[in-house]
């Protein structure tokens, strides 16, 4: 699918919001100067204007205009900012290009009480298992390290270069996925993460538990994931405006 115009333009203006060229809290000029400085229409520029405010990086205020969101940072990703994503829906929202490097992927002979638990192995006619290390880099910075079991019924087949998209388009052509349930807790970096996500010894860093469903709750996969603390947040922010 191409880029449509007002991905375009939705690319410009988050640009401008992460340049600081639009501060925050600032008021953005019109849909029709928009429109006129972009050569487009101002349905294209209302529709880039909506998918930012979707991404919290600006708000609408009826009747008085759009604004750059106060406590946005531009220089982190926000997870669950559309919903439920993978990194590479991630990556591609927010104007980005992502690498994946799939350091190792094969079976998981003897999976921890953990996994057994978390991924329901024990009722599951097909208990076997394949694990998946993967480093994933937002446009030339390495971000996150994934370590990540997968039930093998969804991966049957697959090669370790089959990895190296994204992982929610290759399991959803054999399985829906719904949504996740996650833990995140801070721990400090230690030398092997320090190693791999450029980052020093002692930084903080987000560690993310995760596991992910189909719509009647049979586990799909369970991912613990480290991400950048400099890099990354996790937050939600719920607006009102426009409510009685």
């Amino acid at each position: 699918m191409g880029t449509t115009k007002f991905d375009e333009v939705a690319a410009q203006l988050a640009a401008r919001v992460r340049e600081g060229r639009y501060a925050t809290t600032q008021k953005l000029p019109s849909e029709y100067d928009l429109a006129k400085e972009f050569g487009v229409s101002r349905l294209t520029v209302r529709k880039a204007i909506d998918a930012l405010v979707q991404r919290q990086v600006l708000v609408k205020d009826p009747g008085k205009g759009t604004y750059v969101m106060s406590g946005h940072d531009p220089a982190k990703v926000e997870s669950g900012r559309l919903g439920l994503q993978g990194f590479t829906e991630a990556a591609k929202a927010y104007g980005q290009t992502s690498r994946t490097e799939v350091l190792h992927y094969g079976p998981l002979p003897d999976p921890s009480a953990t996994v057994r638990e978390k991924l329901e192995l024990d009722r599951r006619l097909d208990p076997t298992v394949v694990s998946l290390t993967r480093r994933r880099f937002w446009g030339d910075d390495p971000m996150t390290l994934e370590q990540i079991v997968i039930c093998a019924e969804y991966v049957r087949d697959a090669l370790a270069s089959d990895f190296a998209g994204s992982l929610f388009a290759l399991l959803s052509q054999r399985v829906d996925i719904a949504y996740s349930h996650q833990e995140i807790e801070a721990i400090l970096v230690d030398a092997e993460m320090s190693r791999l996500l450029k980052v020093p010894v002692g930084d903080p860093l987000l560690r993310v538990a995760s596991v992910t469903y189909t719509a009647d709750a049979k586990p799909i996969f369970y991912d613990t994931s480290y991400y950048r603390a400099d890099k990354y947040t996790f937050k939600s922010t719920l607006t009102r405006f426009g409510r009685a």
